[in-house]
């Protein structure tokens, strides 16, 4: 992973309110079309996080880059209980995931790569976590990369109510090989 190596994430909990509008940003801009949020304002931003904040099965945290700011949004669930139920045999430990890097008129070469491994290295802090699962659109080329460069391994397609999505896991001996490359 070299040009990442420098790039080092802390998370916190997202605030629903407080972040409301910094998210709104990130969410509808034409580059996080994958978000399916285009057209979100304001209220529907905020209202979407209050409801994950409260869920029990579903977290939102922002990944904070070296000088505090915040630098990506990552969310994970559990897909027993949200995303994937009956689409997919969960399996003890399944830990859903998703992340979001901002667009920039600044790309750093690597970010979203380092952006990825510290969200499956945050997810694997959790001894529990025994397979991380993600279904991104299946025209999301970019982050089905992505997601192969830290060891996930797809299985196939699945219809969700919003998209055909790319059902991939990693478990976490295939991301410490991946990483360790």
């Amino acid at each position: 992973m070299s040009g990442t190596a420098a790039l080092t994430f802390t998370f916190r909990p997202l605030d629903p309110l407080k972040d409301a509008e910094l998210l709104h940003r990130w969410v509808t801009h034409p580059k996080a079309a994958y978000w399916m949020m285009q057209d979100a304002r304001l209220e529907d931003v905020e209202r979407a996080y209050r409801e994950i904040a409260a869920d029990e099965h579903h977290h939102a945290l922002l990944g904070l880059g070296e000088d505090g700011g915040p630098a990506f949004l990552m969310e994970y669930y559990d897909p027993v209980h949200r995303e994937l139920v009956g689409l997919y045999e969960p399996e003890p430990g399944d830990v859903g995931m998703h992340f979001l890097t901002p667009a920039t008129d600044t790309p750093v070469h690597g970010f979203t790569r380092a952006v990825i491994t510290a969200v499956v290295a945050r997810l694997f802090e959790d001894p529990a976590a025994r397979r991380i699962v993600v279904e991104p659109d299946v025209h999301n080329t970019a982050v089905h990369a992505l997601n192969e460069a830290v060891g996930f391994v797809p299985v196939g397609e699945i219809e969700k109510p919003e998209k055909k999505a790319l059902l991939s896991f990693c478990t976490r001996e295939r991301f410490e090989k991946a990483v360790s490359v």
